[in-house]
């Protein structure tokens, strides 16, 4: 087997927590399922998501100071399916589930009690996705609760083509 299939196979059987980033840019509402992001730094904090080059968020988003990185419930199926089944592109995903405005009038899905607004301090091409790096600006944490896992995520058409 080559690396390439090895990587592959090797990652496709890891488990991790699903995101979903907003952003906004001027009145435009923006809004993708992310499934690359990690913490990079403790201090300064700093958190890296990455955006695929397929997607509205990416394409419009690219232009924002502020993204916004919200855990996903296990319990918000729906949540996770609207965000990386549906392409902004062809449906207002905000007009389908319960937001307010947040701080530079980022949305904050009100289903996501754990978020945190995150001010772009960088970004890069990665391949087929560009990598964000975020210093936190605003956050909440409630208590905690489940995540919304990879292995539930796959199994999601997404709302563009790959």
């Amino acid at each position: 087997m080559d690396a390439a299939t090895t990587f592959d196979s090797l990652v496709g059987g890891l488990e991790y927590p699903m995101f979903i980033v907003t952003a906004r840019v001027g009145e435009e509402r923006l809004g993708c399922l992310v499934g690359f992001a990690t913490q990079t730094s403790i201090e300064p904090p700093r958190f890296a998501v990455c955006l695929s080059h397929n997607n509205r968020t990416f394409r419009r988003g690219r232009e924002a100071g502020l993204l916004c990185v919200h855990c996903v419930p296990a319990d918000a199926e729906e949540l996770a399916e609207l965000f990386g089944g549906e392409t902004g592109d062809e449906v207002d995903k905000f007009e389908r589930c319960a937001w307010h405005d947040g701080p530079d009038g980022v949305p904050i899905l009100d289903a996501c009690e754990n978020w945190f607004a995150g001010r772009v301090v960088w970004h890069a091409d990665a391949g087929d996705h560009d990598l964000f790096l975020l210093e936190p600006v605003a956050a909440q944490a409630a208590p905690a609760e489940r995540e919304f896992s990879f292995h539930r995520a796959k199994r999601i058409e997404a709302g563009h083509e790959a």
